[in-house]
């Protein structure tokens, strides 16, 4: 039982795979995904991500604007789903940035964590 952060262009290492990036990742085919679904809802704004990746972004920031994201009804509904995935088995958040340890990927990874008491 456990959750973890992989890139969506890896080959599947076991787990619920779930991808959680608000855009389809580039140059993926659907088919090739091996996805059990996809949850756009616990995604950063579009906002927030255009923020984040301008001139004024920062990491630091940017989670923190982020967990107050997640506290919206629908992802907050969608992070209680997930949260019951990594309870019941393995989980893996799926991404398609290139350095998903400075990415909403990370975020997210360590907010499923606190909410079932796990440490890294």
């Amino acid at each position: 039982m456990g959750v973890r952060v992989e890139r969506v262009y890896e080959e599947p290492d076991g787990g619920e795979r779930v991808l959680v990036d608000r855009l389809w990742p580039r140059g993926l085919r659907k088919e090739d995904a091996h996805l059990d679904r996809w949850v756009k809802e616990v995604a950063p704004s579009t906002e927030l991500r255009r923020w984040f990746h301008g001139p004024d972004g920062e990491y630091r920031e940017f989670a923190r604007r982020y967990r107050a994201e997640l506290e919206a009804p629908d992802a907050r509904r969608e992070l209680d789903g997930l949260c019951e995935s990594a309870a019941s088995g393995d989980l893996v958040l799926l991404t398609a940035v290139k350095e998903p340890e400075h990415s909403h990927a990370e975020v997210l990874l360590e907010v499923v964590r606190e909410r079932l008491g796990q440490r890294r």
